[in-house]
């Protein structure tokens, strides 16, 4: 695990120290499948099952760097898969933040909240998407909400749950895309290209 997160260290990639903080303290290997165990600090993403997999530790860095978590923020994470963002999120909001994780598959669900018992995450949770919403507007507005599976345009129902202020980073086809809401509530957004996602299993994205 050190020597992974030396290279995202030395490549640039990881440079926050508390999303640095929160790669040491959070163990991918906790998240993984036990086949596949051997290969939990490998830079590149691994089935989970039901077609979706771990993210690449390189673009988990990537996207934390540019979704910015800070202590005591409330964190929107959706497709949560193994549960590992949920919890590098969970590190980084602290005691006085929170997180909930969404997913829409149960065997996922089931598989995260197993995982996430693993540490001490009082303030973080994983539970069932709706199977015609995205996000959880019931609990919005969120300080930051991540993305970690591909829509086919930007969802404009997670944007309608982030709070003025707040950071979004979402991947749309094979781009990384941030959203910046301002404190007035306009946005401005940034693309970033050449990345790779399993599909956001639900379509209902307009």
């Amino acid at each position: 695990m050190d020597e992974l997160i030396q290279s995202l260290i030395e490549s640039g990639t990881l440079r926050t120290r508390s999303i640095i903080k929160a790669f040491r303290r959070i163990d991918r290997a906790d998240f993984v499948r036990p086949e596949d165990a051997p290969a939990a600090y490998a830079d590149e993403a691994l089935p989970i099952g039901h077609g979706q997999t771990i993210s690449q530790p390189t673009v988990v860095a990537f996207m934390l760097e540019l979704l910015q978590p800070k202590e005591g923020d409330s964190i929107l994470d959706v497709g949560s898969g193994s549960g590992w963002t949920t919890a590098l999120l969970g590190q980084m909001v602290g005691a006085n933040g929170e997180v909930r994780g969404v997913e829409i598959v149960p065997e996922l669900v089931e598989f995260g909240q197993r995982n996430l018992v693993k540490y001490d995450c009082p303030n973080v949770e994983i539970v069932q998407a709706h199977e015609n919403e995205l996000g959880l507007p019931e609990d919005a507005p969120f300080d930051k909400i991540l993305i970690s599976a591909a829509a086919e345009e930007v969802p404009r129902r997670l944007l309608d749950q982030l709070a003025n202020g707040g950071r979004m980073v979402v991947p749309v086809g094979n781009d990384v895309w941030l959203f910046k809401k301002s404190a007035t509530g306009e946005f401005e957004n940034k693309k970033f290209e050449g990345f790779a996602f399993v599909p956001l299993l639900n379509k209902e994205n307009e």
